[in-house]
């Protein structure tokens, strides 16, 4: 039986396509065993009390009277077992049928035969099986009705108790049985086929419902359903997150005083359908109104966004504009600085050159070097190609790269030292920008962090549910002052450096929803790199 019809009764072994609603069969049984009880006591009350016709019981009355007492004790024993269902419905229902068959037919004998009208009765127990059991089973109870019908016959037929032509009319009822348990077939097919399409109906409804909630509750921007008395319907994971609470209001002033505030301003003046909120936590976040209206009644969506990345998105057109800029600015310096790395590279093998002019050219060398480092970043940094984010898993991703590491300084014994504090830690970014962001790191420690005091750590835990790599050298640290423009554009103590190596991972960071800080652990200098939770992604839209 599948799994989502176990509440689904199927009681011929011979159509085991046709099922009931449990609640429905159980029903029916019970509806079916108050009209055997009633005409059970009929059969007895108008026997032993001589009301209405005298032809009950009139060719064998003792048998009749031990049939109809059984029929009616059998009836009364069988309550318990279908009220309080301590037997199955399909051995029941079937018990049912066939002790109607066998009772009906031999209170028919003791009554006169075919010609008492007794026999009539077992038409409402075909078409009672029909309803309870259904599918073939309907034609093998009228199959065995017309042949108890028939049966009775020739017994009469044998000890010549009635008139012969009575015949007839047995084959008339055999007929009529075969004729409900068809038509009973046939609609119950059709109520399969249509409890079929509706269940497919409801599976596919199911599904979508399900899909539906599933990208409410994941999407990256908050979305808070209200309707007119400011009562909550719906609100998704991230609206919860941030507005800071951990469980699902059920009014909108249990949110936030400011944000009913400004839920009132909008329904007086629906053209203001922006606001921005201010938070406890003193964080800030803007919201957008609009009216839903469904099933005749007005809804009212919310749709929360973050400020800090709605600021984020303004600083990345700004900066995707600059970079555009700079980028141009860029290929106009290289052609110069080209010709005069070119001069220079000339004036220095001239052989009657002084050993001081020798020096100048050097150093000619050396700037035109360095201006071409600070032109290739930032073509990198106007060329940064969009995040292409995907499912990591840090455990066999990390070793990897710092036995790549390793081998590429294998000046240093051991550079690096990889620590997992926690296991099966998965990470949703850029695998080409995760490399570059933990390659400017690296480079930076090897440079200032002393590494022959001690290998550097590379060590990943979980923080806030989030998986976590820091960098940790063996250097002092960074002063008050240099932490103020840490992560700034061209900020840099060294003469060599470009000062853009940590702005490019703090953007590149930023761009994957990642979180890039510096922090002193143990008075060592360590970069922590917060990543998005590949097991709790949100969508993004």
């Amino acid at each position: 039986m599948p799994p989502n019809q176990v509440d689904t009764i199927y009681p011929c072994p011979f159509s085991k396509g046709y099922g009931i609603p449990a609640r429905q069969a159980w029903l029916l049984l019970k509806i079916f065993f108050i009209y055997r009880f009633i005409s059970a006591s009929l059969f007895v009350m108008l026997f032993f009390f001589r009301f209405g016709p005298m032809g009950l019981g009139a060719h064998d009355a003792q048998l009749y009277q031990f049939t109809s007492l059984g029929y009616l004790g059998i009836s009364l024993l069988n309550a318990p077992f279908i009220f309080r269902r301590l037997a199955s419905y399909t051995r029941l229902s079937q018990w049912f049928i066939f002790t109607d068959i066998v009772f009906i037919t031999v209170l028919m004998h003791a009554s006169g035969g075919v010609t008492s009208g007794v026999g009539g009765l077992l038409a409402i127990s075909i078409a009672a099986a029909g309803l309870l059991i259904g599918g073939r089973c309907a034609l093998l109870f009228a199959a065995l009705a017309s042949l108890a019908v028939l049966a009775e016959q020739v017994y009469d037929m044998q000890t010549h108790a009635f008139n012969l032509s009575s015949l007839n009319y047995s084959g008339l009822l055999g007929v009529t049985f075969f004729a409900i348990a068809l038509i009973s077939m046939i609609l119950a097919q059709r109520v399969e086929q249509s409890a079929s399409l509706a269940q497919r109906h409801a599976q596919t409804i199911v599904r979508l419902e399900e899909l539906n909630r599933y990208i409410i509750q994941h999407l990256q921007s908050g979305i808070m359903i209200v309707d007119d008395q400011q009562f909550i319907v719906l609100s998704n994971y991230s609206a919860l997150r941030l507005m800071g609470i951990s469980e699902s209001p059920t009014h909108l002033a249990d949110v936030s005083s400011m944000l009913q505030h400004a839920f009132l301003l909008w329904n007086q003046s629906p053209e203001q359908d922006f606001a921005i909120i201010q938070l406890d936590n003193t964080e800030e976040i803007q919201v957008r109104f609009s009216s839903l209206t469904v099933e005749n009644e007005c809804l009212h969506m919310l749709l929360f966004e973050d400020i800090s990345l709605h600021n984020q998105r303004l600083q990345q057109s700004k900066l995707a504009s600059l970079g555009r800029l700079t980028a141009s600015i860029a290929h106009e310096i290289r052609n110069p600085l080209s010709a005069i790395s070119h001069a220079g590279q000339l004036l220095s093998e001239a052989p009657e050159l002084k050993p001081v002019d020798l020096r100048l050219t050097r150093i000619i060398q050396t700037h035109c070097q360095r201006v071409n480092n600070i032109i290739e970043d930032i073509l990198k940094l106007s060329r940064r190609n969009p995040s292409q984010k995907q499912k990591i898993t840090l455990d066999q991703w990390l070793p990897a790269y710092v036995q790549e590491q390793n081998l590429g300084h294998a000046e240093h014994q051991q550079a690096f030292k990889l620590t997992f504090k926690q296991s099966e830690l998965n990470a949703y970014i850029d695998p080409g920008h995760l490399k570059q962001i933990l390659d400017n790191l690296c480079a930076n420690a090897l440079k200032y962090g002393q590494p022959e005091l001690g290998s550097i750590k590379v060590e990943a835990d979980m923080e806030n549910n989030q998986p976590r790599i820091r960098v940790v050298d063996n250097g002092p640290g960074i002063d008050h002052e240099g932490l103020q423009h840490l992560f700034e554009p061209f900020f840099t103590t060294s003469r060599q450096g470009t000062g853009l190596g940590l702005y490019i991972s703090k953007e590149l960071a930023e761009l994957n929803q990642a979180e890039l800080s510096y922090a002193k652990n143990r008075n060592k200098s360590c970069f922590s790199l917060l990543l998005a939770n590949a097991d709790h992604v949100v969508i993004e839209i």
